[in-house]
């Protein structure tokens, strides 16, 4: 394959041409408001299968489709009766936006793209490229994250090239993401909710709309592959830098002093040791350091987790310290991303 088209999701033309290449079957990643996906269309078997192969992903991980909006999820989705007003609920509060609903799904949606099961995650995403796409190409789009499989996820058109340059067609370029995590997964078709994985949209905010309880998933930790899951976003080992990540647990307000941070770092002294370090913390001087943004800032944490988890593994560190956040809000997003990319190692 030669090298991937780099189009520009600022030039309209550039959105008619990667919409072209979607409709023509091949791949295309494009910026959400959450990370780059890695887009084909999710009617296609053929373009389905193109994304396992490109990101050698294995077959039991589902994807997530993407629509323009709430108004085509019939067209892959037979939505019960009795969920209607659950659903609709939750799509007049959260989409366009970062939340992927698990729906059970109808004869259109190839097995590939749910592991045979039978819910499809599905969300409509809030940022304007990826809307204008999506509304260019009249499709369904099935998207996972741009990234090889297991990776650190994309948060800028030059994280999709470092992974997939010459093995997808085109990347349609619109800066860099917004949030800067996936997105949240819920399957509202239980009672209580089952939250697959965490995001912006928290547990709180989704039993607020809904007055409906939810419950956090528990994967179990195996060695084995399973034959498929039951959700994106809920294996075990994700996210993670070429570096092997360790983790120190903050569990008060404390400055970049604190003994258990340091302990952490004189026991990796014998190797090549970047950090992840909150940009109102004291630079620690010798070792590749990158600002990460306001500790008490998840919104800011969460933007550029993933783009400085790149950047360190650019500085050919073997081990990347990173500090965890404290639970709740946000940060339990964080904290599910940090804690499967340490588990990667």
């Amino acid at each position: 394959m030669p090298t991937t088209l780099h189009l520009d999701a600022t030039i309209p033309a550039d959105i008619q041409t990667a919409a072209r290449l979607l409709q023509e079957g091949h791949l295309v990643a494009f910026a959400t408001e959450t990370v780059y996906g890695l887009g084909a269309n999710a009617l296609s078997v053929g373009s389905v299968a193109g994304i396992f192969a490109a990101k050698r992903r294995p077959s039991w991980d589902p994807l997530i489709v993407h629509l323009a909006s709430a108004e085509q999820l019939s067209s892959i989705t037979n939505i019960p009766e009795h969920l209607v007003s659950r659903i609709s609920t939750l799509a007049a509060a959260f989409w366009p936006g970062p939340l992927t609903l698990l729906l059970p799904r109808n004869q259109n949606i190839p097995d590939a793209v749910t592991a045979g099961r039978e819910l499809v995650g599905v969300r409509v995403p809030a940022h304007p490229a990826a809307q204008a796409l999506l509304r260019a190409t009249g499709l369904p789009i099935a998207a996972p994250s741009a990234n090889l499989f297991g990776h650190t996820s994309p948060t800028t058109a030059a994280h999709v090239l470092a992974d997939l340059n010459g093995r997808i067609q085109a990347v349609l370029d619109a800066g860099p993401t917004k949030i800067g995590l996936e997105s949240t997964v819920l399957d509202p078709t239980t009672t209580p909710m089952t939250l697959y994985r965490f995001g912006a949209i928290t547990p709180e905010q989704l039993t607020a709309t809904t007055g409906v309880a939810v419950t956090v998933f528990t994967p179990p930790i195996t060695n084995t592959a399973p034959e498929s899951l039951p959700s994106p976003g809920v294996g075990i080992r994700h996210y993670a830098p070429r570096a092997r990540l360790v983790l120190v647990e903050i569990t008060e307000a404390c400055d970049p002093q604190h003994a258990l941070l340091h302990e952490c770092l004189m026991e990796e002294s014998g190797n090549q040791v970047g950090i992840l370090l909150p940009e109102d913390w004291a630079t620690l001087p010798g070792m590749p350091t990158y600002k990460w943004g306001v500790w008490s800032d998840p919104e800011q944490l969460a933007h550029s987790l993933f783009a400085g988890l790149r950047y360190l593994d650019e500085q050919s560190v073997t081990v990347i310290v990173a500090p965890l956040p404290p639970p709740g809000g946000l940060n339990d997003a964080i904290r599910d991303r940090l804690q499967k990319a340490a588990r990667a190692a």
